[in-house]
């Protein structure tokens, strides 16, 4: 029941999207379409990835605060809640929306995944939408030069660049003041993501890492016009 319902409504559309910009705007190039799919995606899927990225920002805003208050009320674990919530409140932020968003992404991730770590072959040509039909042909090469199907050490490294911008681009501020222990943990994943996404997508199809180079390339972009946002919101 679950499997059918993710079949129908997660896979198959993204399937079915992939294989529209593969015949259209990609001019059968799968690289490009695995871009312009991503791209997409994500465009589509904005306003759960902006309420994500802007609550993750939020949080590590906030984080100075809730350290002192640790300090402040460490013996007494009540009034650290009771103050901790305050400042959630006054921030608007609900602590569990950011397993929300995480949650609700995770099928997305797998469909994605499912589809760029598999051959499209007939089979998988089934779940097309008549609408859509079927390619006359297919080939997985990106711009002539790299076979998709095959790792690429030149698209992995791309995407662990990416990763670290990213990172990078998340920490906070720590003026006059020693970082938090979740400070501290976030300066060191700026270095451990890239590392793991080295480790983890050199073994497999470059089509996965292209995909994770372009949501994170878009992530970067998204995080600056966040960053804006609050910046301008704050000097109002």
């Amino acid at each position: 029941m679950i499997y059918n319902l993710y079949n129908i409504f997660i896979y198959q559309p993204i399937l079915n999207i992939l294989i529209f910009f593969y015949k259209t705007a990609a001019l059968y190039d799968f690289g490009l379409a695995i871009i312009l799919s991503t791209l997409f995606i994500r465009l589509l899927l904005y306003p759960i990835f902006e309420k994500g990225a802007r609550h993750q920002m939020m949080m590590q805003k906030i984080q100075p605060k809730l350290e002192k208050i640790k300090d402040t009320h460490k013996n007494n674990k009540e009034k650290q809640l009771e103050a901790t919530m305050g400042v959630y409140k006054e921030h608007g932020i609900n602590p569990f929306s950011g397993i929300f968003f995480l949650l609700i992404q995770i099928p997305v991730l797998i469909a994605l995944f499912q589809i760029f770590n598999n051959k499209i072959t007939p089979d998988v040509l089934k779940n097309i939408y008549s609408f859509v039909g079927a390619p006359d042909r297919f080939g997985t090469s990106f711009l002539g030069l790299i076979n998709l199907n095959e790792s690429n050490i030149v698209v992995v490294g791309l995407a662990a660049i990416l990763q670290y911008f990213q990172g990078k681009m998340m920490l906070p501020k720590v003026e006059g003041r020693s970082p938090s222990p979740a400070e501290a943990m976030s300066r060191k994943m700026v270095y451990l993501a890239p590392a793991l996404t080295l480790f983890i997508f050199w073994r497999l199809p470059a089509a996965i890492s292209l995909y994770w180079a372009t949501s994170t390339l878009f992530s970067i972009f998204q995080q600056e016009v966040i960053s804006r946002k609050l910046k301008s919101n704050e000097s109002r």
